[in-house]
């Protein structure tokens, strides 16, 4: 297990626990449980991600702390975008798409505005990093 999958296993069950309310790094920072199907298992994989809403969608970036490559969940999306949110103690069904430039760019500075890091994690790498709109099916 990597320390990264420790992590986010202790975030999930925090979020869990409290009713949808992160804490320590992400207390009063809007969270979401995201659960994509894996590209190659085909099994249910949870991330836990910060969101904005954009009118009556959410929105999440496929960030991965400014490392050079997108998140695994980014790579579950693209093969199937059919999604699992949970969000405070609601869980809906979702479809995830990925948003093209200008809307992107209008909410990666959305996200920015409630998550500071996000401008050094641009900084870190050279990838693009794509912006997913989550929308209620």
């Amino acid at each position: 297990m990597t320390d990264t999958n420790d992590f986010n296993k202790q975030v999930i069950a925090e979020f869990r626990a409290n009713g949808g309310k992160g804490s320590g790094m992400f207390e009063g920072v809007p969270l979401l449980l995201l659960t994509t199907k894996g590209a190659k298992s085909g099994q249910p994989r949870v991330s836990p991600l910060i969101h904005v809403t954009d009118g009556d969608r959410l929105v999440i970036m496929a960030s991965k702390g400014g490392a050079p490559t997108h998140p695994d969940w980014y790579h579950n999306i693209v093969a199937n975008p059919e999604v699992t949110v949970e969000v405070g103690t609601e869980t809906f069904p979702a479809r995830a798409e990925i948003a093209a430039e200008p809307e992107r760019t209008r909410l990666v500075d959305a996200v920015a505005e409630i998550w500071p890091p996000l401008r050094q994690y641009e900084q870190n790498t050279e990838r693009t990093m794509p912006v997913i709109t989550l929308t209620r099916v």
